[in-house]
């Protein structure tokens, strides 16, 4: 276990303050701009990461905010938000780990007949989690963009929700965890289903035709990504190590930057954008969506969600 706040903030070497080793534990995915800080080809003479061997993040979201048991985390900005309304200690970076359109992902069984947006009213609708940020943004498409009435929907969910006390809504009701949601969905227990990755099967199609293009239009319209993911600390270290979480910053730009120089397809549009102005607009989005299904009591302004140390994390 870390004792942050019984390290000193420096020691002295040959006369001159230098910063004290510090190990952080944290759960981080493998994606581009994390890339180079899980292999090592980013780092800090000082400050060291060790990182949980879980996969996918979200697997280890009740880790996070339950049990606090990273000092590091990405976590999803639905469940965040939530962890904050109900007063978790968790600092906010300006930091995005991942967004994705997320319009390809709710699925029915072609066998069973057309499926459209519209015709999801009293349907069941199967998901893992009914706070994940992909079923969030999934529920605003439908109501936003169909005028589906998503209260009428029954959600069928595996798991509780990620921060202990929070209550879905009344029209969730849980199904045992091994429960195969696809094998339901092919007997008709269920009419759609929320699933990442959609594997390649002959009967599955997405609820919403053609979801690329359905996807280019909302951000055409909208001008905004569907946040996923972002990072946070513990409250306790953005307090008691700045320099802790100034190195880690760094350490996040720097690997950004490797990973994207990497790239080739000169894509125009940054999915995963670093920095309080340019995580801004994204954020307001998101506060309304999350706000709009009552998942958090009151409608946060950006600037609450961000220290004055980590407001003032930047991209140089």
């Amino acid at each position: 276990m870390n004792t942050i706040s019984s390290i000193p903030r420096f020691a002295e070497a040959s006369g001159v303050a230098t910063p004290e080793t510090l190990a952080l534990s944290t759960l981080l995915g493998r994606y581009t701009n994390t890339t180079a800080l899980k292999e090592g080809v980013v780092g800090s003479d000082w400050l060291t990461l060790n990182f949980d061997p879980e996969v996918k993040p979200a697997h280890a979201f009740k880790r996070v905010v339950r049990d606090m048991e990273f000092d590091v985390a990405e976590l999803s900005i639905v469940t965040y938000l939530i962890a904050k309304s109900m007063g978790r200690p968790l600092a906010l970076l300006p930091a995005v780990m991942f967004s994705r359109m997320q319009h390809p992902y709710l699925v029915y069984d072609s066998e069973r007949g057309l499926m459209r947006p519209q015709d999801l009213a009293g349907k069941r609708i199967g998901v893992a989690y009914y706070t994940t940020a992909t079923s969030t943004w999934l529920r605003e498409i439908l109501a936003t963009d169909y005028g589906v009435d998503i209260g009428q929907i029954s959600w069928l969910a595996q798991e509780d929700p990620h921060v202990a006390g929070f209550m879905d809504p009344p029209n969730v009701r849980r199904i045992p965890q091994n429960s195969d949601l696809m094998a339901m969905l092919f007997a008709g227990e269920l009419d759609a289903l929320i699933m990442t990755p959609v594997p390649e099967h002959p009967r599955l199609r997405p609820v919403i035709h053609e979801p690329g293009s359905a996807a280019a239009d909302w951000y055409s319209r909208h001008g905004h990504l569907q946040l996923n993911h972002m990072i946070v600390v513990k409250s306790h270290l953005a307090d008691e190590r700045p320099d802790a979480v100034k190195e880690l910053w760094r350490m996040l730009v720097e690997a950004k930057q490797v990973g994207f120089d990497k790239l080739s397809s000169g894509e125009q549009t940054d999915s995963v954008p670093y920095g309080l102005q340019a995580v801004e607009p994204h954020l307001e989005v998101a506060i309304d969506c999350i706000h709009r299904q009552g998942l958090i009591p009151r409608r946060f302004a950006v600037h609450e969600l961000f220290s004055d140390l980590t407001a003032g994390l930047s991209v140089a």
